[in-house]
């Protein structure tokens, strides 16, 4: 079910909201690309008489990082292997990955970027001659699954006109879902474990963005699937692009607080990601590096990264530094190295990039590669375009900067937070990866709570998965649930809270609002509540400047991550005090809430690695080099709810592929 846009202005909350119970087997938390690989694939693998339904808080054609399109698929393995795939993302990240989940989804991926083109989306390919054929254009060399060449802009990535990527994605996943069975527009805001089975899903409670109505859902078995983590950090945009980040705005680590208030184990949370972006419109850089060539330079215009001095500092961290591939992660290390030595700011060299590929090509052919170097932000990030437009900014004549952004955290693309999750029941995988379940049985992707599974950004210690990834391990989640559901066919679900318990807490920020609101002539300004919008500047300004954020260039130590604790428990304290007078104010109490929890998770796991494992994407001060001796491991974490207690421990790293 789709609501309508909302009207003009916002919808008054009211005190007492109306109430839709519903009760299903299957329950899918998300509309991305993960929760859209679900939905495409479950029913292929449900008996007859199952029930499942899918929510998603915005409308699934434009919801999830993939929202606005992108330009490239940067995960299609093709004429590499799985085992290559595998040493691409260990390499990439560090060294510390979950090999079992990377090689389980290398073999899979391909899989859902072949069905992506059959649903119509354009993707380049190459013609007989080596040359490109953008668009629809490419059509006529056959389907990549028939063996034409995709157009590579590095080792994993192929081009796509992907302006309705998300849009050909979700009409597939609605089609095979039924629209009945989906409900758009409504926000889940907390899972319920079972009143009488220890350690089980029950079912969640969310709130509808467009009508006062509170929706109580019990299922046997769910998967969280809603993005990473964004407005998290004070992003370097201000004033009226205050909003403006690389990441979806609407990604609030709901994935991860929903998971880890329940007890959920999480893994890698201290691993964020911090991409370079070109400067202020937060457009990407990979096709400009990969397809057009171009270089990065200092302010002095050298190419700092072949330098002698930047060779020396990669060598501190051999052997990642001293790869064929410099990990993201040390790339950014230079740029900010180099900024900090006074040699920035950093520069794109697009007009010699362009100016190299021209000499190739006649009129045509180079009025055509203008365009595609605009088409790269159009695809994905208009605002880059509107602000190359805004500033007389051609690229083939003036070059551009670009710029590490504020922090992200996610699991899908350059990043590796998220849950700890079981790996497939193969005897190839080590136990200690797999979780079983309370009948003994293993369930690939489940989280250390029984019939509780995630995908995406939701999934640790395995990244660069990124849309197709995502996709095709929604799809992998999804026949895991189904077993689940049919070998639980027996089980009732009995939530842990009452209806009244659940309105009572989803409603709370409105009814505080409500008691109080006329104690002052500013609605905004009240000594008994504070506004979603006053608690989101309170943490941007806390992570910011105690939490290693852009403004100590990425820098954070021991005392300052104590005084980060103290500043959340009080704004976990205050977030009591939340109050919302119409439903958009209610959704942004539940986001900054759940965006509190899970900086508190990333935090707490930069607290006790006692190393600076990613360099260029956070520094903790006290520890600054690696430490493989001592932290050669996964750092793993478990909040008990009913003790209010954190628990930090490592798990040990297993190599699979040599």
């Amino acid at each position: 079910m789709a609501l309508p846009n909302k009207p003009m202005g916002e919808t008054k909350a009211v005190r007492d909201p109306a109430v839709e119970e519903r009760e299903v087997d299957i329950l899918i938390v998300g509309g991305g690309m993960a929760a859209c690989g679900t939905a495409f694939e479950i029913k292929k693998w449900m008996p007859e008489g199952m029930k499942v339904l899918l929510v998603d808080k915005a409308a699934m054609e434009r919801s999830g990082a993939v929202a606005q399109g992108l330009s490239a698929i940067n995960t299609y393995v093709g004429e590499n292997g799985p085992d290559d795939y595998v040493k691409m993302v260990r390499n990439d990240l560090m060294g510390i990955v979950r090999e079992d989940l990377i090689f389980d989804l290398g073999c899979h991926v391909d899989d859902s970027v072949h069905l992506f083109e059959e649903w119509g989306l354009p993707i380049w390919k190459k013609d007989e001659q080596g040359k490109t054929l953008d668009g629809n254009k490419g059509k006529k060399m056959g389907t990549l699954k028939s063996g034409a060449k995709p157009v590579r802009t590095g080792k994993w990535q192929i081009m796509i006109n992907g302006e309705s990527y998300k849009r050909i994605v979700a009409e597939a996943a609605k089609k095979a879902l039924g629209t009945d069975n989906i409900l758009e527009r409504v926000f889940i805001v907390e899972l319920i474990l079972d009143a009488n089975v220890p350690n089980q899903i029950a079912g969640a409670v969310g709130i509808s963005t467009r009508e006062n109505k509170v929706y109580i859902i019990k299922c046997k078995t769910c998967m969280i699937a809603c993005g990473g983590a964004v407005n998290i950090y004070q992003p370097r945009s201000v004033g009226e692009g205050k909003g403006r980040a690389w990441y979806p705005v609407w990604n609030a680590g709901s994935t991860y607080t929903l998971g880890m208030k329940i007890g959920a184990e999480l893994s890698m949370m201290e691993n964020r990601f911090t991409p370079a972006r070109f400067k202020d419109g937060y457009g990407p850089v990979g096709a400009w590096y990969l397809l057009f060539k171009a270089k990065s330079l200092n302010g002095l215009m050298e190419n700092y990264a072949a330098s002698d001095v930047a060779k020396k500092e990669l060598e501190k961290y051999a052997p990642y530094g001293t790869a064929a591939v410099t990990p993201t992660c040390l790339r950014n290390h230079l740029m900010l190295f180099e900024m900090k030595e006074g040699r920035g700011p950093i520069i794109m060299d697009t007009v010699t990039a362009l100016a190299n590929l021209a000499k190739t090509m006649d009129k045509k052919e180079l009025k055509h590669l203008e365009s595609e170097a605009w088409e790269d932000f159009l695809d994905m990030t208009c605002g880059q375009a509107n602000l190359w437009c805004a500033t007389n900014t051609e690229p083939e004549k003036k070059n551009s900067e670009i710029m590490p952004t504020e922090p992200y955290l996610l699991g899908s693309h350059s990043g590796c937070c998220g849950f700890w999750v079981s790996g497939p029941d193969l005897d190839w995988v080590p136990d200690s990866y797999k979780i079983k379940a309370d009948n003994g049985k293993v369930y690939n992707r489940m989280t250390t709570v029984n019939g509780l599974f995630t995908s995406g950004d939701g999934v640790g210690c395995s990244g660069h998965k990124f849309s197709s990834g995502s996709h095709a391990e929604g799809r992998m989640a999804a026949k895991s649930m189904v077993r689940y559901a049919k070998d639980h066919a027996d089980y009732k679900p009995a939530l842990s809270k009452s209806n009244q318990e659940l309105v009572d807490l989803v409603y709370k920020p409105v009814r505080v609002f409500l008691d109080n609101c006329n104690y002052t002539t500013a609605v905004d300004i009240n000594p008994n509540y504070i506004k979603p919008s006053g608690m989101t500047m309170r943490l941007m300004k806390a992570t910011n400047e105690y939490g290693a954020g852009t403004a100590t260039y990425y820098m954070t130590s021991s005392k300052n991550l104590e005084i980060a604790m103290e500043l959340l428990q009080t704004m976990r304290e205050d977030c009591e005090k939340l109050a919302a007078g119409d439903l958009h104010e209610l959704m942004r109490c539940w986001e900054i809430y759940h965006r509190i929890w899970t900086v508190e998770a990333h935090l707490r796991h930069i607290q006790f690695r006692k190393e600076t494992r990613y360099p260029g994407f956070y520094y903790q001060c006290d520890y600054p080099g690696q430490d493989d001796k001592n932290w050669f491991c996964f750092t793993n974490s478990k909040y008990d709810a009913k003790a209010g207690k954190w628990d930090t421990f490592k798990r040990d790293y297993i190599k699979i592929i040599p």
